[in-house]
């Protein structure tokens, strides 16, 4: 029996519907709208895209979008400058850089300048040490888009087995973070672990973030597992994960497609963040549902 195909794109639509429902009460305690600023250096064609794609989301909740487009040239005390000003204006509760940026620019350097409380990728050094404390924090929008999926499907997440193949600052660890704050017993594996497939093997959740394309195997899952396939790897002119999903689909439970899983849910969480965010700054209470 083939797996039941998690909708990623259904989820992040609805996730989308109930931001933009609960914009005009904030508009109305506030008196403004929520405001994100995104900035882009350089003439990435496919960063670009998705920049424009983030400011058409962001009018289409109702918010306020602050794209900075920068040439290759900008310098990083430039890049820092801007980032600072973006922190001192009120208009503009989240803040997003996005990444990678030109190598003459240190991406640590940059995000360490953003205001922790408008950070709305959650990848300030404040925010993930909130993360891993248990304090109440903005996270990372593809873990916690991740943790929606996760409970959409499955309720209650207490006691499951979760086995996270992927330690990277950005997925590998604050989605493991999140899923010991949801009563899980995780595992991070990564590629360097002994046997990964008997490790894998373990996870009631697998949630796949290591980069290879189609690295974890159909064999190599516990009949039943769910799995999150985050990875986006282009393989002969198409769009794979990091799960061999055709393998997979046979073992699993529940499974994330790729394109059209865990990718919707990105921009969606940005804009969930940024509403939460808003409310933040404004001594509001976290906005309900979200």
């Amino acid at each position: 029996m083939s797996a039941a195909i998690i909708d990623g794109k259904a989820f992040a639509e609805g996730l989308r519907a109930r931001v933009a429902e609960a914009v005009p009460a904030f508009v109305a305690r506030a008196g403004r709208k929520p405001g994100l600023a995104v900035v882009l250096v350089g003439e990435d064609p496919a960063s670009r895209v998705y920049v424009r794609s983030k400011g058409k989301a962001t009018v289409a909740a109702g918010m306020e979008s602050f794209e900075h487009c920068l040439p290759d040239s900008t310098s990083q005390a430039e890049l820092v400058g801007l980032v600072h000003s973006l922190n001192r204006d009120e208009r503009v509760d989240g803040i997003l850089v996005q990444l990678p940026l030109p190598a003459h620019i240190d991406d640590k350097a940059v995000i360490d300048a953003i205001d922790p409380d408008k950070d709305v990728d959650g990848f300030h050094i404040e925010n993930a040490g909130r993360l891993t404390v248990g304090e109440d924090a903005l996270v990372p929008c593809t873990p916690l888009g991740c943790v929606m999926l996760l409970k959409d499907r499955l309720g209650d997440l207490s006691g499951l087995e979760a086995v996270v193949v992927g330690r990277s600052n950005i997925v590998g660890k604050p989605m493991a973070q999140l899923l010991l704050k949801e009563n899980c017993t995780v595992t991070i594996a990564h590629s360097r672990t002994r046997d990964l497939p008997s490790v894998v093997r373990r996870g009631d959740i697998v949630v796949a973030a290591a980069g290879r394309a189609e690295m974890v195997k159909g064999d190599w899952l516990k009949p039943g597992a769910t799995v999150i396939d985050v990875g986006i790897n282009r393989v002969e002119g198409k769009l794979v994960g990091d799960v061999d999903f055709a393998g997979a689909i046979e073992t699993a439970g529940a499974i994330t497609p790729v394109p059209g899983g865990v990718g919707p849910m990105t921009i969606a969480v940005l804009l969930r963040n940024t509403l939460v965010a808003a409310h933040a700054r404004a001594g509001l209470p976290a906005p309900e549902g979200l």
